[in-house]
């Protein structure tokens, strides 16, 4: 077991490694639903992600998003309501003092702002490192100049409100700011390829 729990088995180069589903989820404003998170090892940094987590054994991915979905935001969709996969993001992060990786499915939905938002799903970590939940417009999230990941997910995100082309974007994030390397984070990994 990692020390991020049994959802993180450890790889064969000892690293806590998972596969994840997400939903870029839209409302009817064109406008994203964001959680910010924060690392209790680091509290003063804080950055926003998409909804989603962990696929579990004999899940699909479509499964995966949809369940993750509901457990952290209370909307529940249909798997036939997720239009993708638009991207798939390897990363390498620094996450509770430890170097983890994670390979994410990414799906595009849409629903209405105006539905509640709950947690009642959330796991005793969610509930450790996650702040909040918003919506952003993304003119309004570029303006905050805030961390994000995927780093470019407001360039995707336009781009799949214009129509997704079919096309899987393939993401590599190695390297995120973290204490013993925020300065060297402009020589981070940062590459995405369609395939």
């Amino acid at each position: 077991m990692s020390a991020l729990g049994d959802e993180w088995p450890v790889d064969s180069e000892g690293y806590p490694h998972r596969e994840a589903a997400r939903v870029v989820l839209f409302d009817e404003e064109d406008r994203l639903l964001l959680a910010r998170g924060h690392d209790r090892d680091e509290p003063e940094r804080s950055w926003w992600f998409t909804i989603g987590g962990g696929i579990m054994a004999g899940e699909s991915t479509r499964e995966a998003a949809v369940r993750e979905l509901f457990e952290e935001t209370g909307i529940r969709l249909e798997e036939n309501e997720l239009l993708g996969p638009v991207a798939y993001r390897s990363a390498e992060f620094d996450f509770l003092a430890v170097t983890a990786r994670q390979d994410e499915w990414f799906f595009i939905a849409r629903t209405r702002k105006s539905l509640v938002l709950v947690n009642d799903g959330w796991t005793e970590l969610e509930r450790d490192v996650i702040d909040e939940q918003r919506w952003w417009g993304l003119d309004e999230i570029d303006a905050e100049e805030c961390e994000i990941y995927p780093r470019r997910l407001t360039e995707f995100a336009r781009e799949w409100l214009a129509g997704w082309d079919g096309v899987v974007k393939r993401i590599i994030e190695v390297g995120a700011p973290s204490r013993s390397n925020r300065e060297e984070s402009a020589q981070d990994r940062d590459e995405t390829t369609e395939s």
